[in-house]
């Protein structure tokens, strides 16, 4: 299982700034030289490389793309969607605003829908990435706020927001007829999250939110996670259980007392998580003593 890279607060919050456009450590910001796609099931691939996993549904009448990466990767997508179709893009589905997963939306026509949380079109305005007004056909064109459903029938894709986590604009996009669900980066990998407070984000809301996801969507088997390889639904709900455990021992170090730099030095989790990369465990640390009441 792919671990989750190192990334100091701070280069974090340059990254958010600037638009996010090399959140994953590692991957070109343009210029992209490596991009595979790999099939899920039936009608849906998950092209790999360039920031945040894409995931490729092709429709009857069209392709329906989950994030599109890094500024500069549209091209190499779409290269990818043609080996398996030749249906046009007719929709892009945003599970949040980082740069990873809205940075290539531009390069698609305007005549492609784009959907997403309120919240992303009140993140993206603030972003220099979108700056410009030619960019404003990167923002989404049909936002919601609790649940949405694109097309219908077999080929019917609920969206969920179950409150804030990893932001405050966090989808789930469930693929309702093939059991699959993409979780953005509220589960992007097993390991400690990234927690953008600047969108939102909370270390102090995020186990009940994973909570509310594992309670509120249902006949699901398959997980595409942000930026890992698939997985299973029991995945989503072990990284819940981990979520809550690690509130649970910070917030036990601060009503004992403890610095957030004990915390953070003295965090002991179950022996269950013990492969889960804690790359971000202090930031996190850091984040939740300053969210806790």
């Amino acid at each position: 299982m792919k671990r989750l890279r190192v990334l100091s607060s701070i280069v974090v919050l340059a990254l958010v700034v600037l638009g996010g456009r090399a959140l994953v450590a590692g991957q070109p910001a343009s210029g992209p030289n490596v991009a595979g796609i790999e099939k899920v099931k039936d009608n849906l691939y998950v092209v790999t490389g360039g920031g945040g996993n894409t995931a490729v549904f092709v429709t009857a009448t069209g392709v329906v793309l989950v994030d599109t990466k890094l500024a500069n990767w549209g091209q190499a997508i779409l290269d990818q969607v043609k080996t398996v179709t030749d249906q046009p893009v007719t929709h892009i589905i945003n599970t949040h605003t980082h740069g990873d997963h809205v940075g290539s939306n531009e390069f698609f026509p305007a005549s492609v829908e784009i959907v997403a949380h309120a919240n992303v079109s009140t993140s993206m305005a603030r972003m220099p990435a979108f700056a410009d007004g030619s960019k404003k056909h990167a923002f989404p064109d049909r936002t919601y706020t609790d649940r949405l459903t694109v097309l219908d029938g077999s080929e019917a894709i609920d969206l969920y927001h179950f409150g804030a986590a990893h932001t405050n604009g966090d989808t789930f996009v469930v693929f309702r007829n093939l059991r699959v669900m993409h979780s953005g980066d509220a589960f992007a990998a097993k390991g400690a999250p990234l927690l953008d407070a600047t969108s939102g984000g909370s270390g102090v809301t995020y186990p009940d939110t994973i909570a509310k996801a594992i309670a509120g969507v249902k006949n699901v088997d398959t997980i595409i996670p942000g930026h890992s390889g698939v997985m299973q639904w029991q995945d989503l709900v072990e990284f819940g259980a981990f979520t809550r455990a690690f509130l649970d021992a910070v917030r036990t170090a601060k009503s004992a007392g403890k610095t957030a730099e004990q915390a953070a030095a003295e965090l002991t989790l179950p022996a269950t998580f013990k492969d889960y990369a804690m790359t971000r465990a202090r930031d996190n640390v850091a984040l939740i003593y300053k969210q806790l009441p």
